[in-house]
């Protein structure tokens, strides 16, 4: 909201006083003057849009100082300007009473509202969910919930499900479709609740968004990015539960792995399981004859597999250490959550959550260049970051996408003519990717060389 001066006309007699020429200003500004709390509030105001910085310094120091009491009392009268509410409203953040006053408050704008909502925490935000006029009235406000931190899963899930019931879109969420798919896994428990506070609070890891994507990523450069696992044989009927392993983390002796799984019509689930690691990258066989088969390496665990339904709890070597995660709660992961958040749930199986991971605000230019290269994650997010030109302009994005498969030729075609002569080289040679490409690449290749041509800049 703009902070614009009052009309000294609609004031009242005592505050054009106060804020007539002579020393009284300086007084106010500095709490010595004695006027009631609405016009002391309303000259404050004024004053910290002066042209004189000593007054606008010692009236924002005066304000900052005020009363919670009085704030709290003064705030909640619905005559008092929407601008007055909030300037204090801001200043006084975490004071739990003001807060309240302010948002009950109908005189209050919907800016002030998304504005404070952005930065408080769980109680007030349960608070500011009661009101769905507002809310409906002003999507902004549910935007700057979902990307608060301090958000209950469960109060998130409420508002957005309020706003896909009344067919609102929530303006700024670049992944409101995914998060309002996502609502059809079931809404957040109390368990969502812990789960998703202790996620987001972990700390960053650098070396996920260190590096330049001008770059070409060292693993897609050397070839080293993996394969997609095949789907194991087995299973008839909804007996059987798919497991599809997305990341993993070493910890001493064992490795902890992401797994999202689901029936024969879907993965809809996801859960958290640790897996002992062994000499023989083969998992112990499972009561009932079958064997899981993984292939795993110092960084990833990759590939599908069947379980029945019946033993997942009993096996000796999977142990479900958290409970199953709402795909809404891996969606809110996936757009506020950190670094270590996306790297994990970009790799999702689930269309819903990969989509939201790579449509997350946070996103770092290098990590994209690390996910175009990597074969294993579904084709929407190759093409999602194939469509994006802010992105498709560096030149290690460019590389990585060339030479992902699962980039659509249309798009990879058109990078071509941008690649220098040792990437252009390596691409009309590649067995990876479509015969279509290299052989583009190959005529690319033989007219530069007859015309002594470059890349394009």
């Amino acid at each position: 909201m703009d902070h614009t001066p009052l009309d000294p006309s609609q004031l009242s007699p005592a505050a054009q006083r106060a804020l007539g020429p002579g020393p009284g200003r300086m007084m106010v500004a500095r709490g010595m003057m004695p006027l009631p709390p609405a016009d002391n509030l309303a000259v404050l105001y004024q004053l910290s849009l002066d042209s004189d910085t000593t007054l606008v310094n010692a009236a924002r120091v005066t304000s900052i100082g005020l009363p919670e009491k009085l704030l709290a009392g003064t705030l909640g009268d619905p005559k008092l300007d929407a601008r007055i509410i909030h300037f204090f409203a801001l200043l006084a953040l975490d004071k739990a009473s003001v807060f309240d006053a302010v948002v009950m408050n109908a005189a209050t704008a919907d800016q002030t509202v998304a504005t404070m909502v952005a930065r408080c925490g769980a109680r007030e935000v349960d608070l500011v969910a009661t009101n769905e006029q507002r809310l409906l009235r002003h999507p902004e406000i549910i935007g700057a919930m979902y990307m608060n931190r301090r958000a209950r899963m469960s109060t998130v899930d409420r508002v957005v499900e309020l706003a896909v019931r009344n067919n609102v879109r929530v303006p700024g969420l670049a992944a409101w479709d995914e998060i309002a798919r996502s609502l059809q896994g079931g809404p957040a428990t109390p368990e969502d609740d812990a789960a998703f506070a202790a996620a987001v609070t972990a700390e960053e890891d650098a070396s996920l968004t260190s590096g330049s994507a001008e770059e070409v990523p060292p693993e897609v450069e050397e070839g080293k990015e993996g394969k997609e696992g095949k789907e194991g044989e087995g299973g008839e009927e909804r007996k059987q539960l798919i497991v599809q392993v997305t990341a993993c983390e070493l910890r001493g002796s064992e490795v902890f792995l992401s797994a999202a799984a689901g029936t024969e019509q879907g993965v809809t689930k996801a859960w958290k399981a640790e897996l002992v690691k062994t000499n023989d990258p083969r998992a112990p066989s499972i009561p009932g004859g079958e064997v899981v088969v993984l292939r795993v390496d110092r960084a990833h665990i990759i590939g599908k597999v069947r379980l029945p339904l019946e033993h997942v709890q009993g096996a000796p070597w999977v142990r479900l250490y958290l409970k199953e995660e709402s795909i809404s709660t891996l969606v809110r992961r996936a757009t506020i959550g950190n670094a270590q958040d996306r790297d994990e749930l970009i790799r999702s199986p689930i269309r819903t959550v990969a989509m939201a991971a790579v449509k997350s605000p946070a996103v770092k230019d290098v990590e994209v260049a690390r996910w175009a290269g990597n074969q294993n994650l579904i084709a929407d997010v190759i093409a999602y970051i194939s469509g994006q030109r802010e992105w498709t302009k560096m030149y290690g994005v460019k590389v990585s996408l060339c030479r992902n498969p699962k980039t659509p030729v249309v798009e990879s075609s058109r990078m071509l003519p941008f690649l220098h002569e040792r990437d252009l080289t390596a691409l009309s040679k590649s067995k990876a990717v479509s015969s279509a490409l290299v052989a583009n690449a190959r005529k690319l290749l033989m007219n530069r060389r007859s015309t002594g041509g470059g890349p394009r800049r």
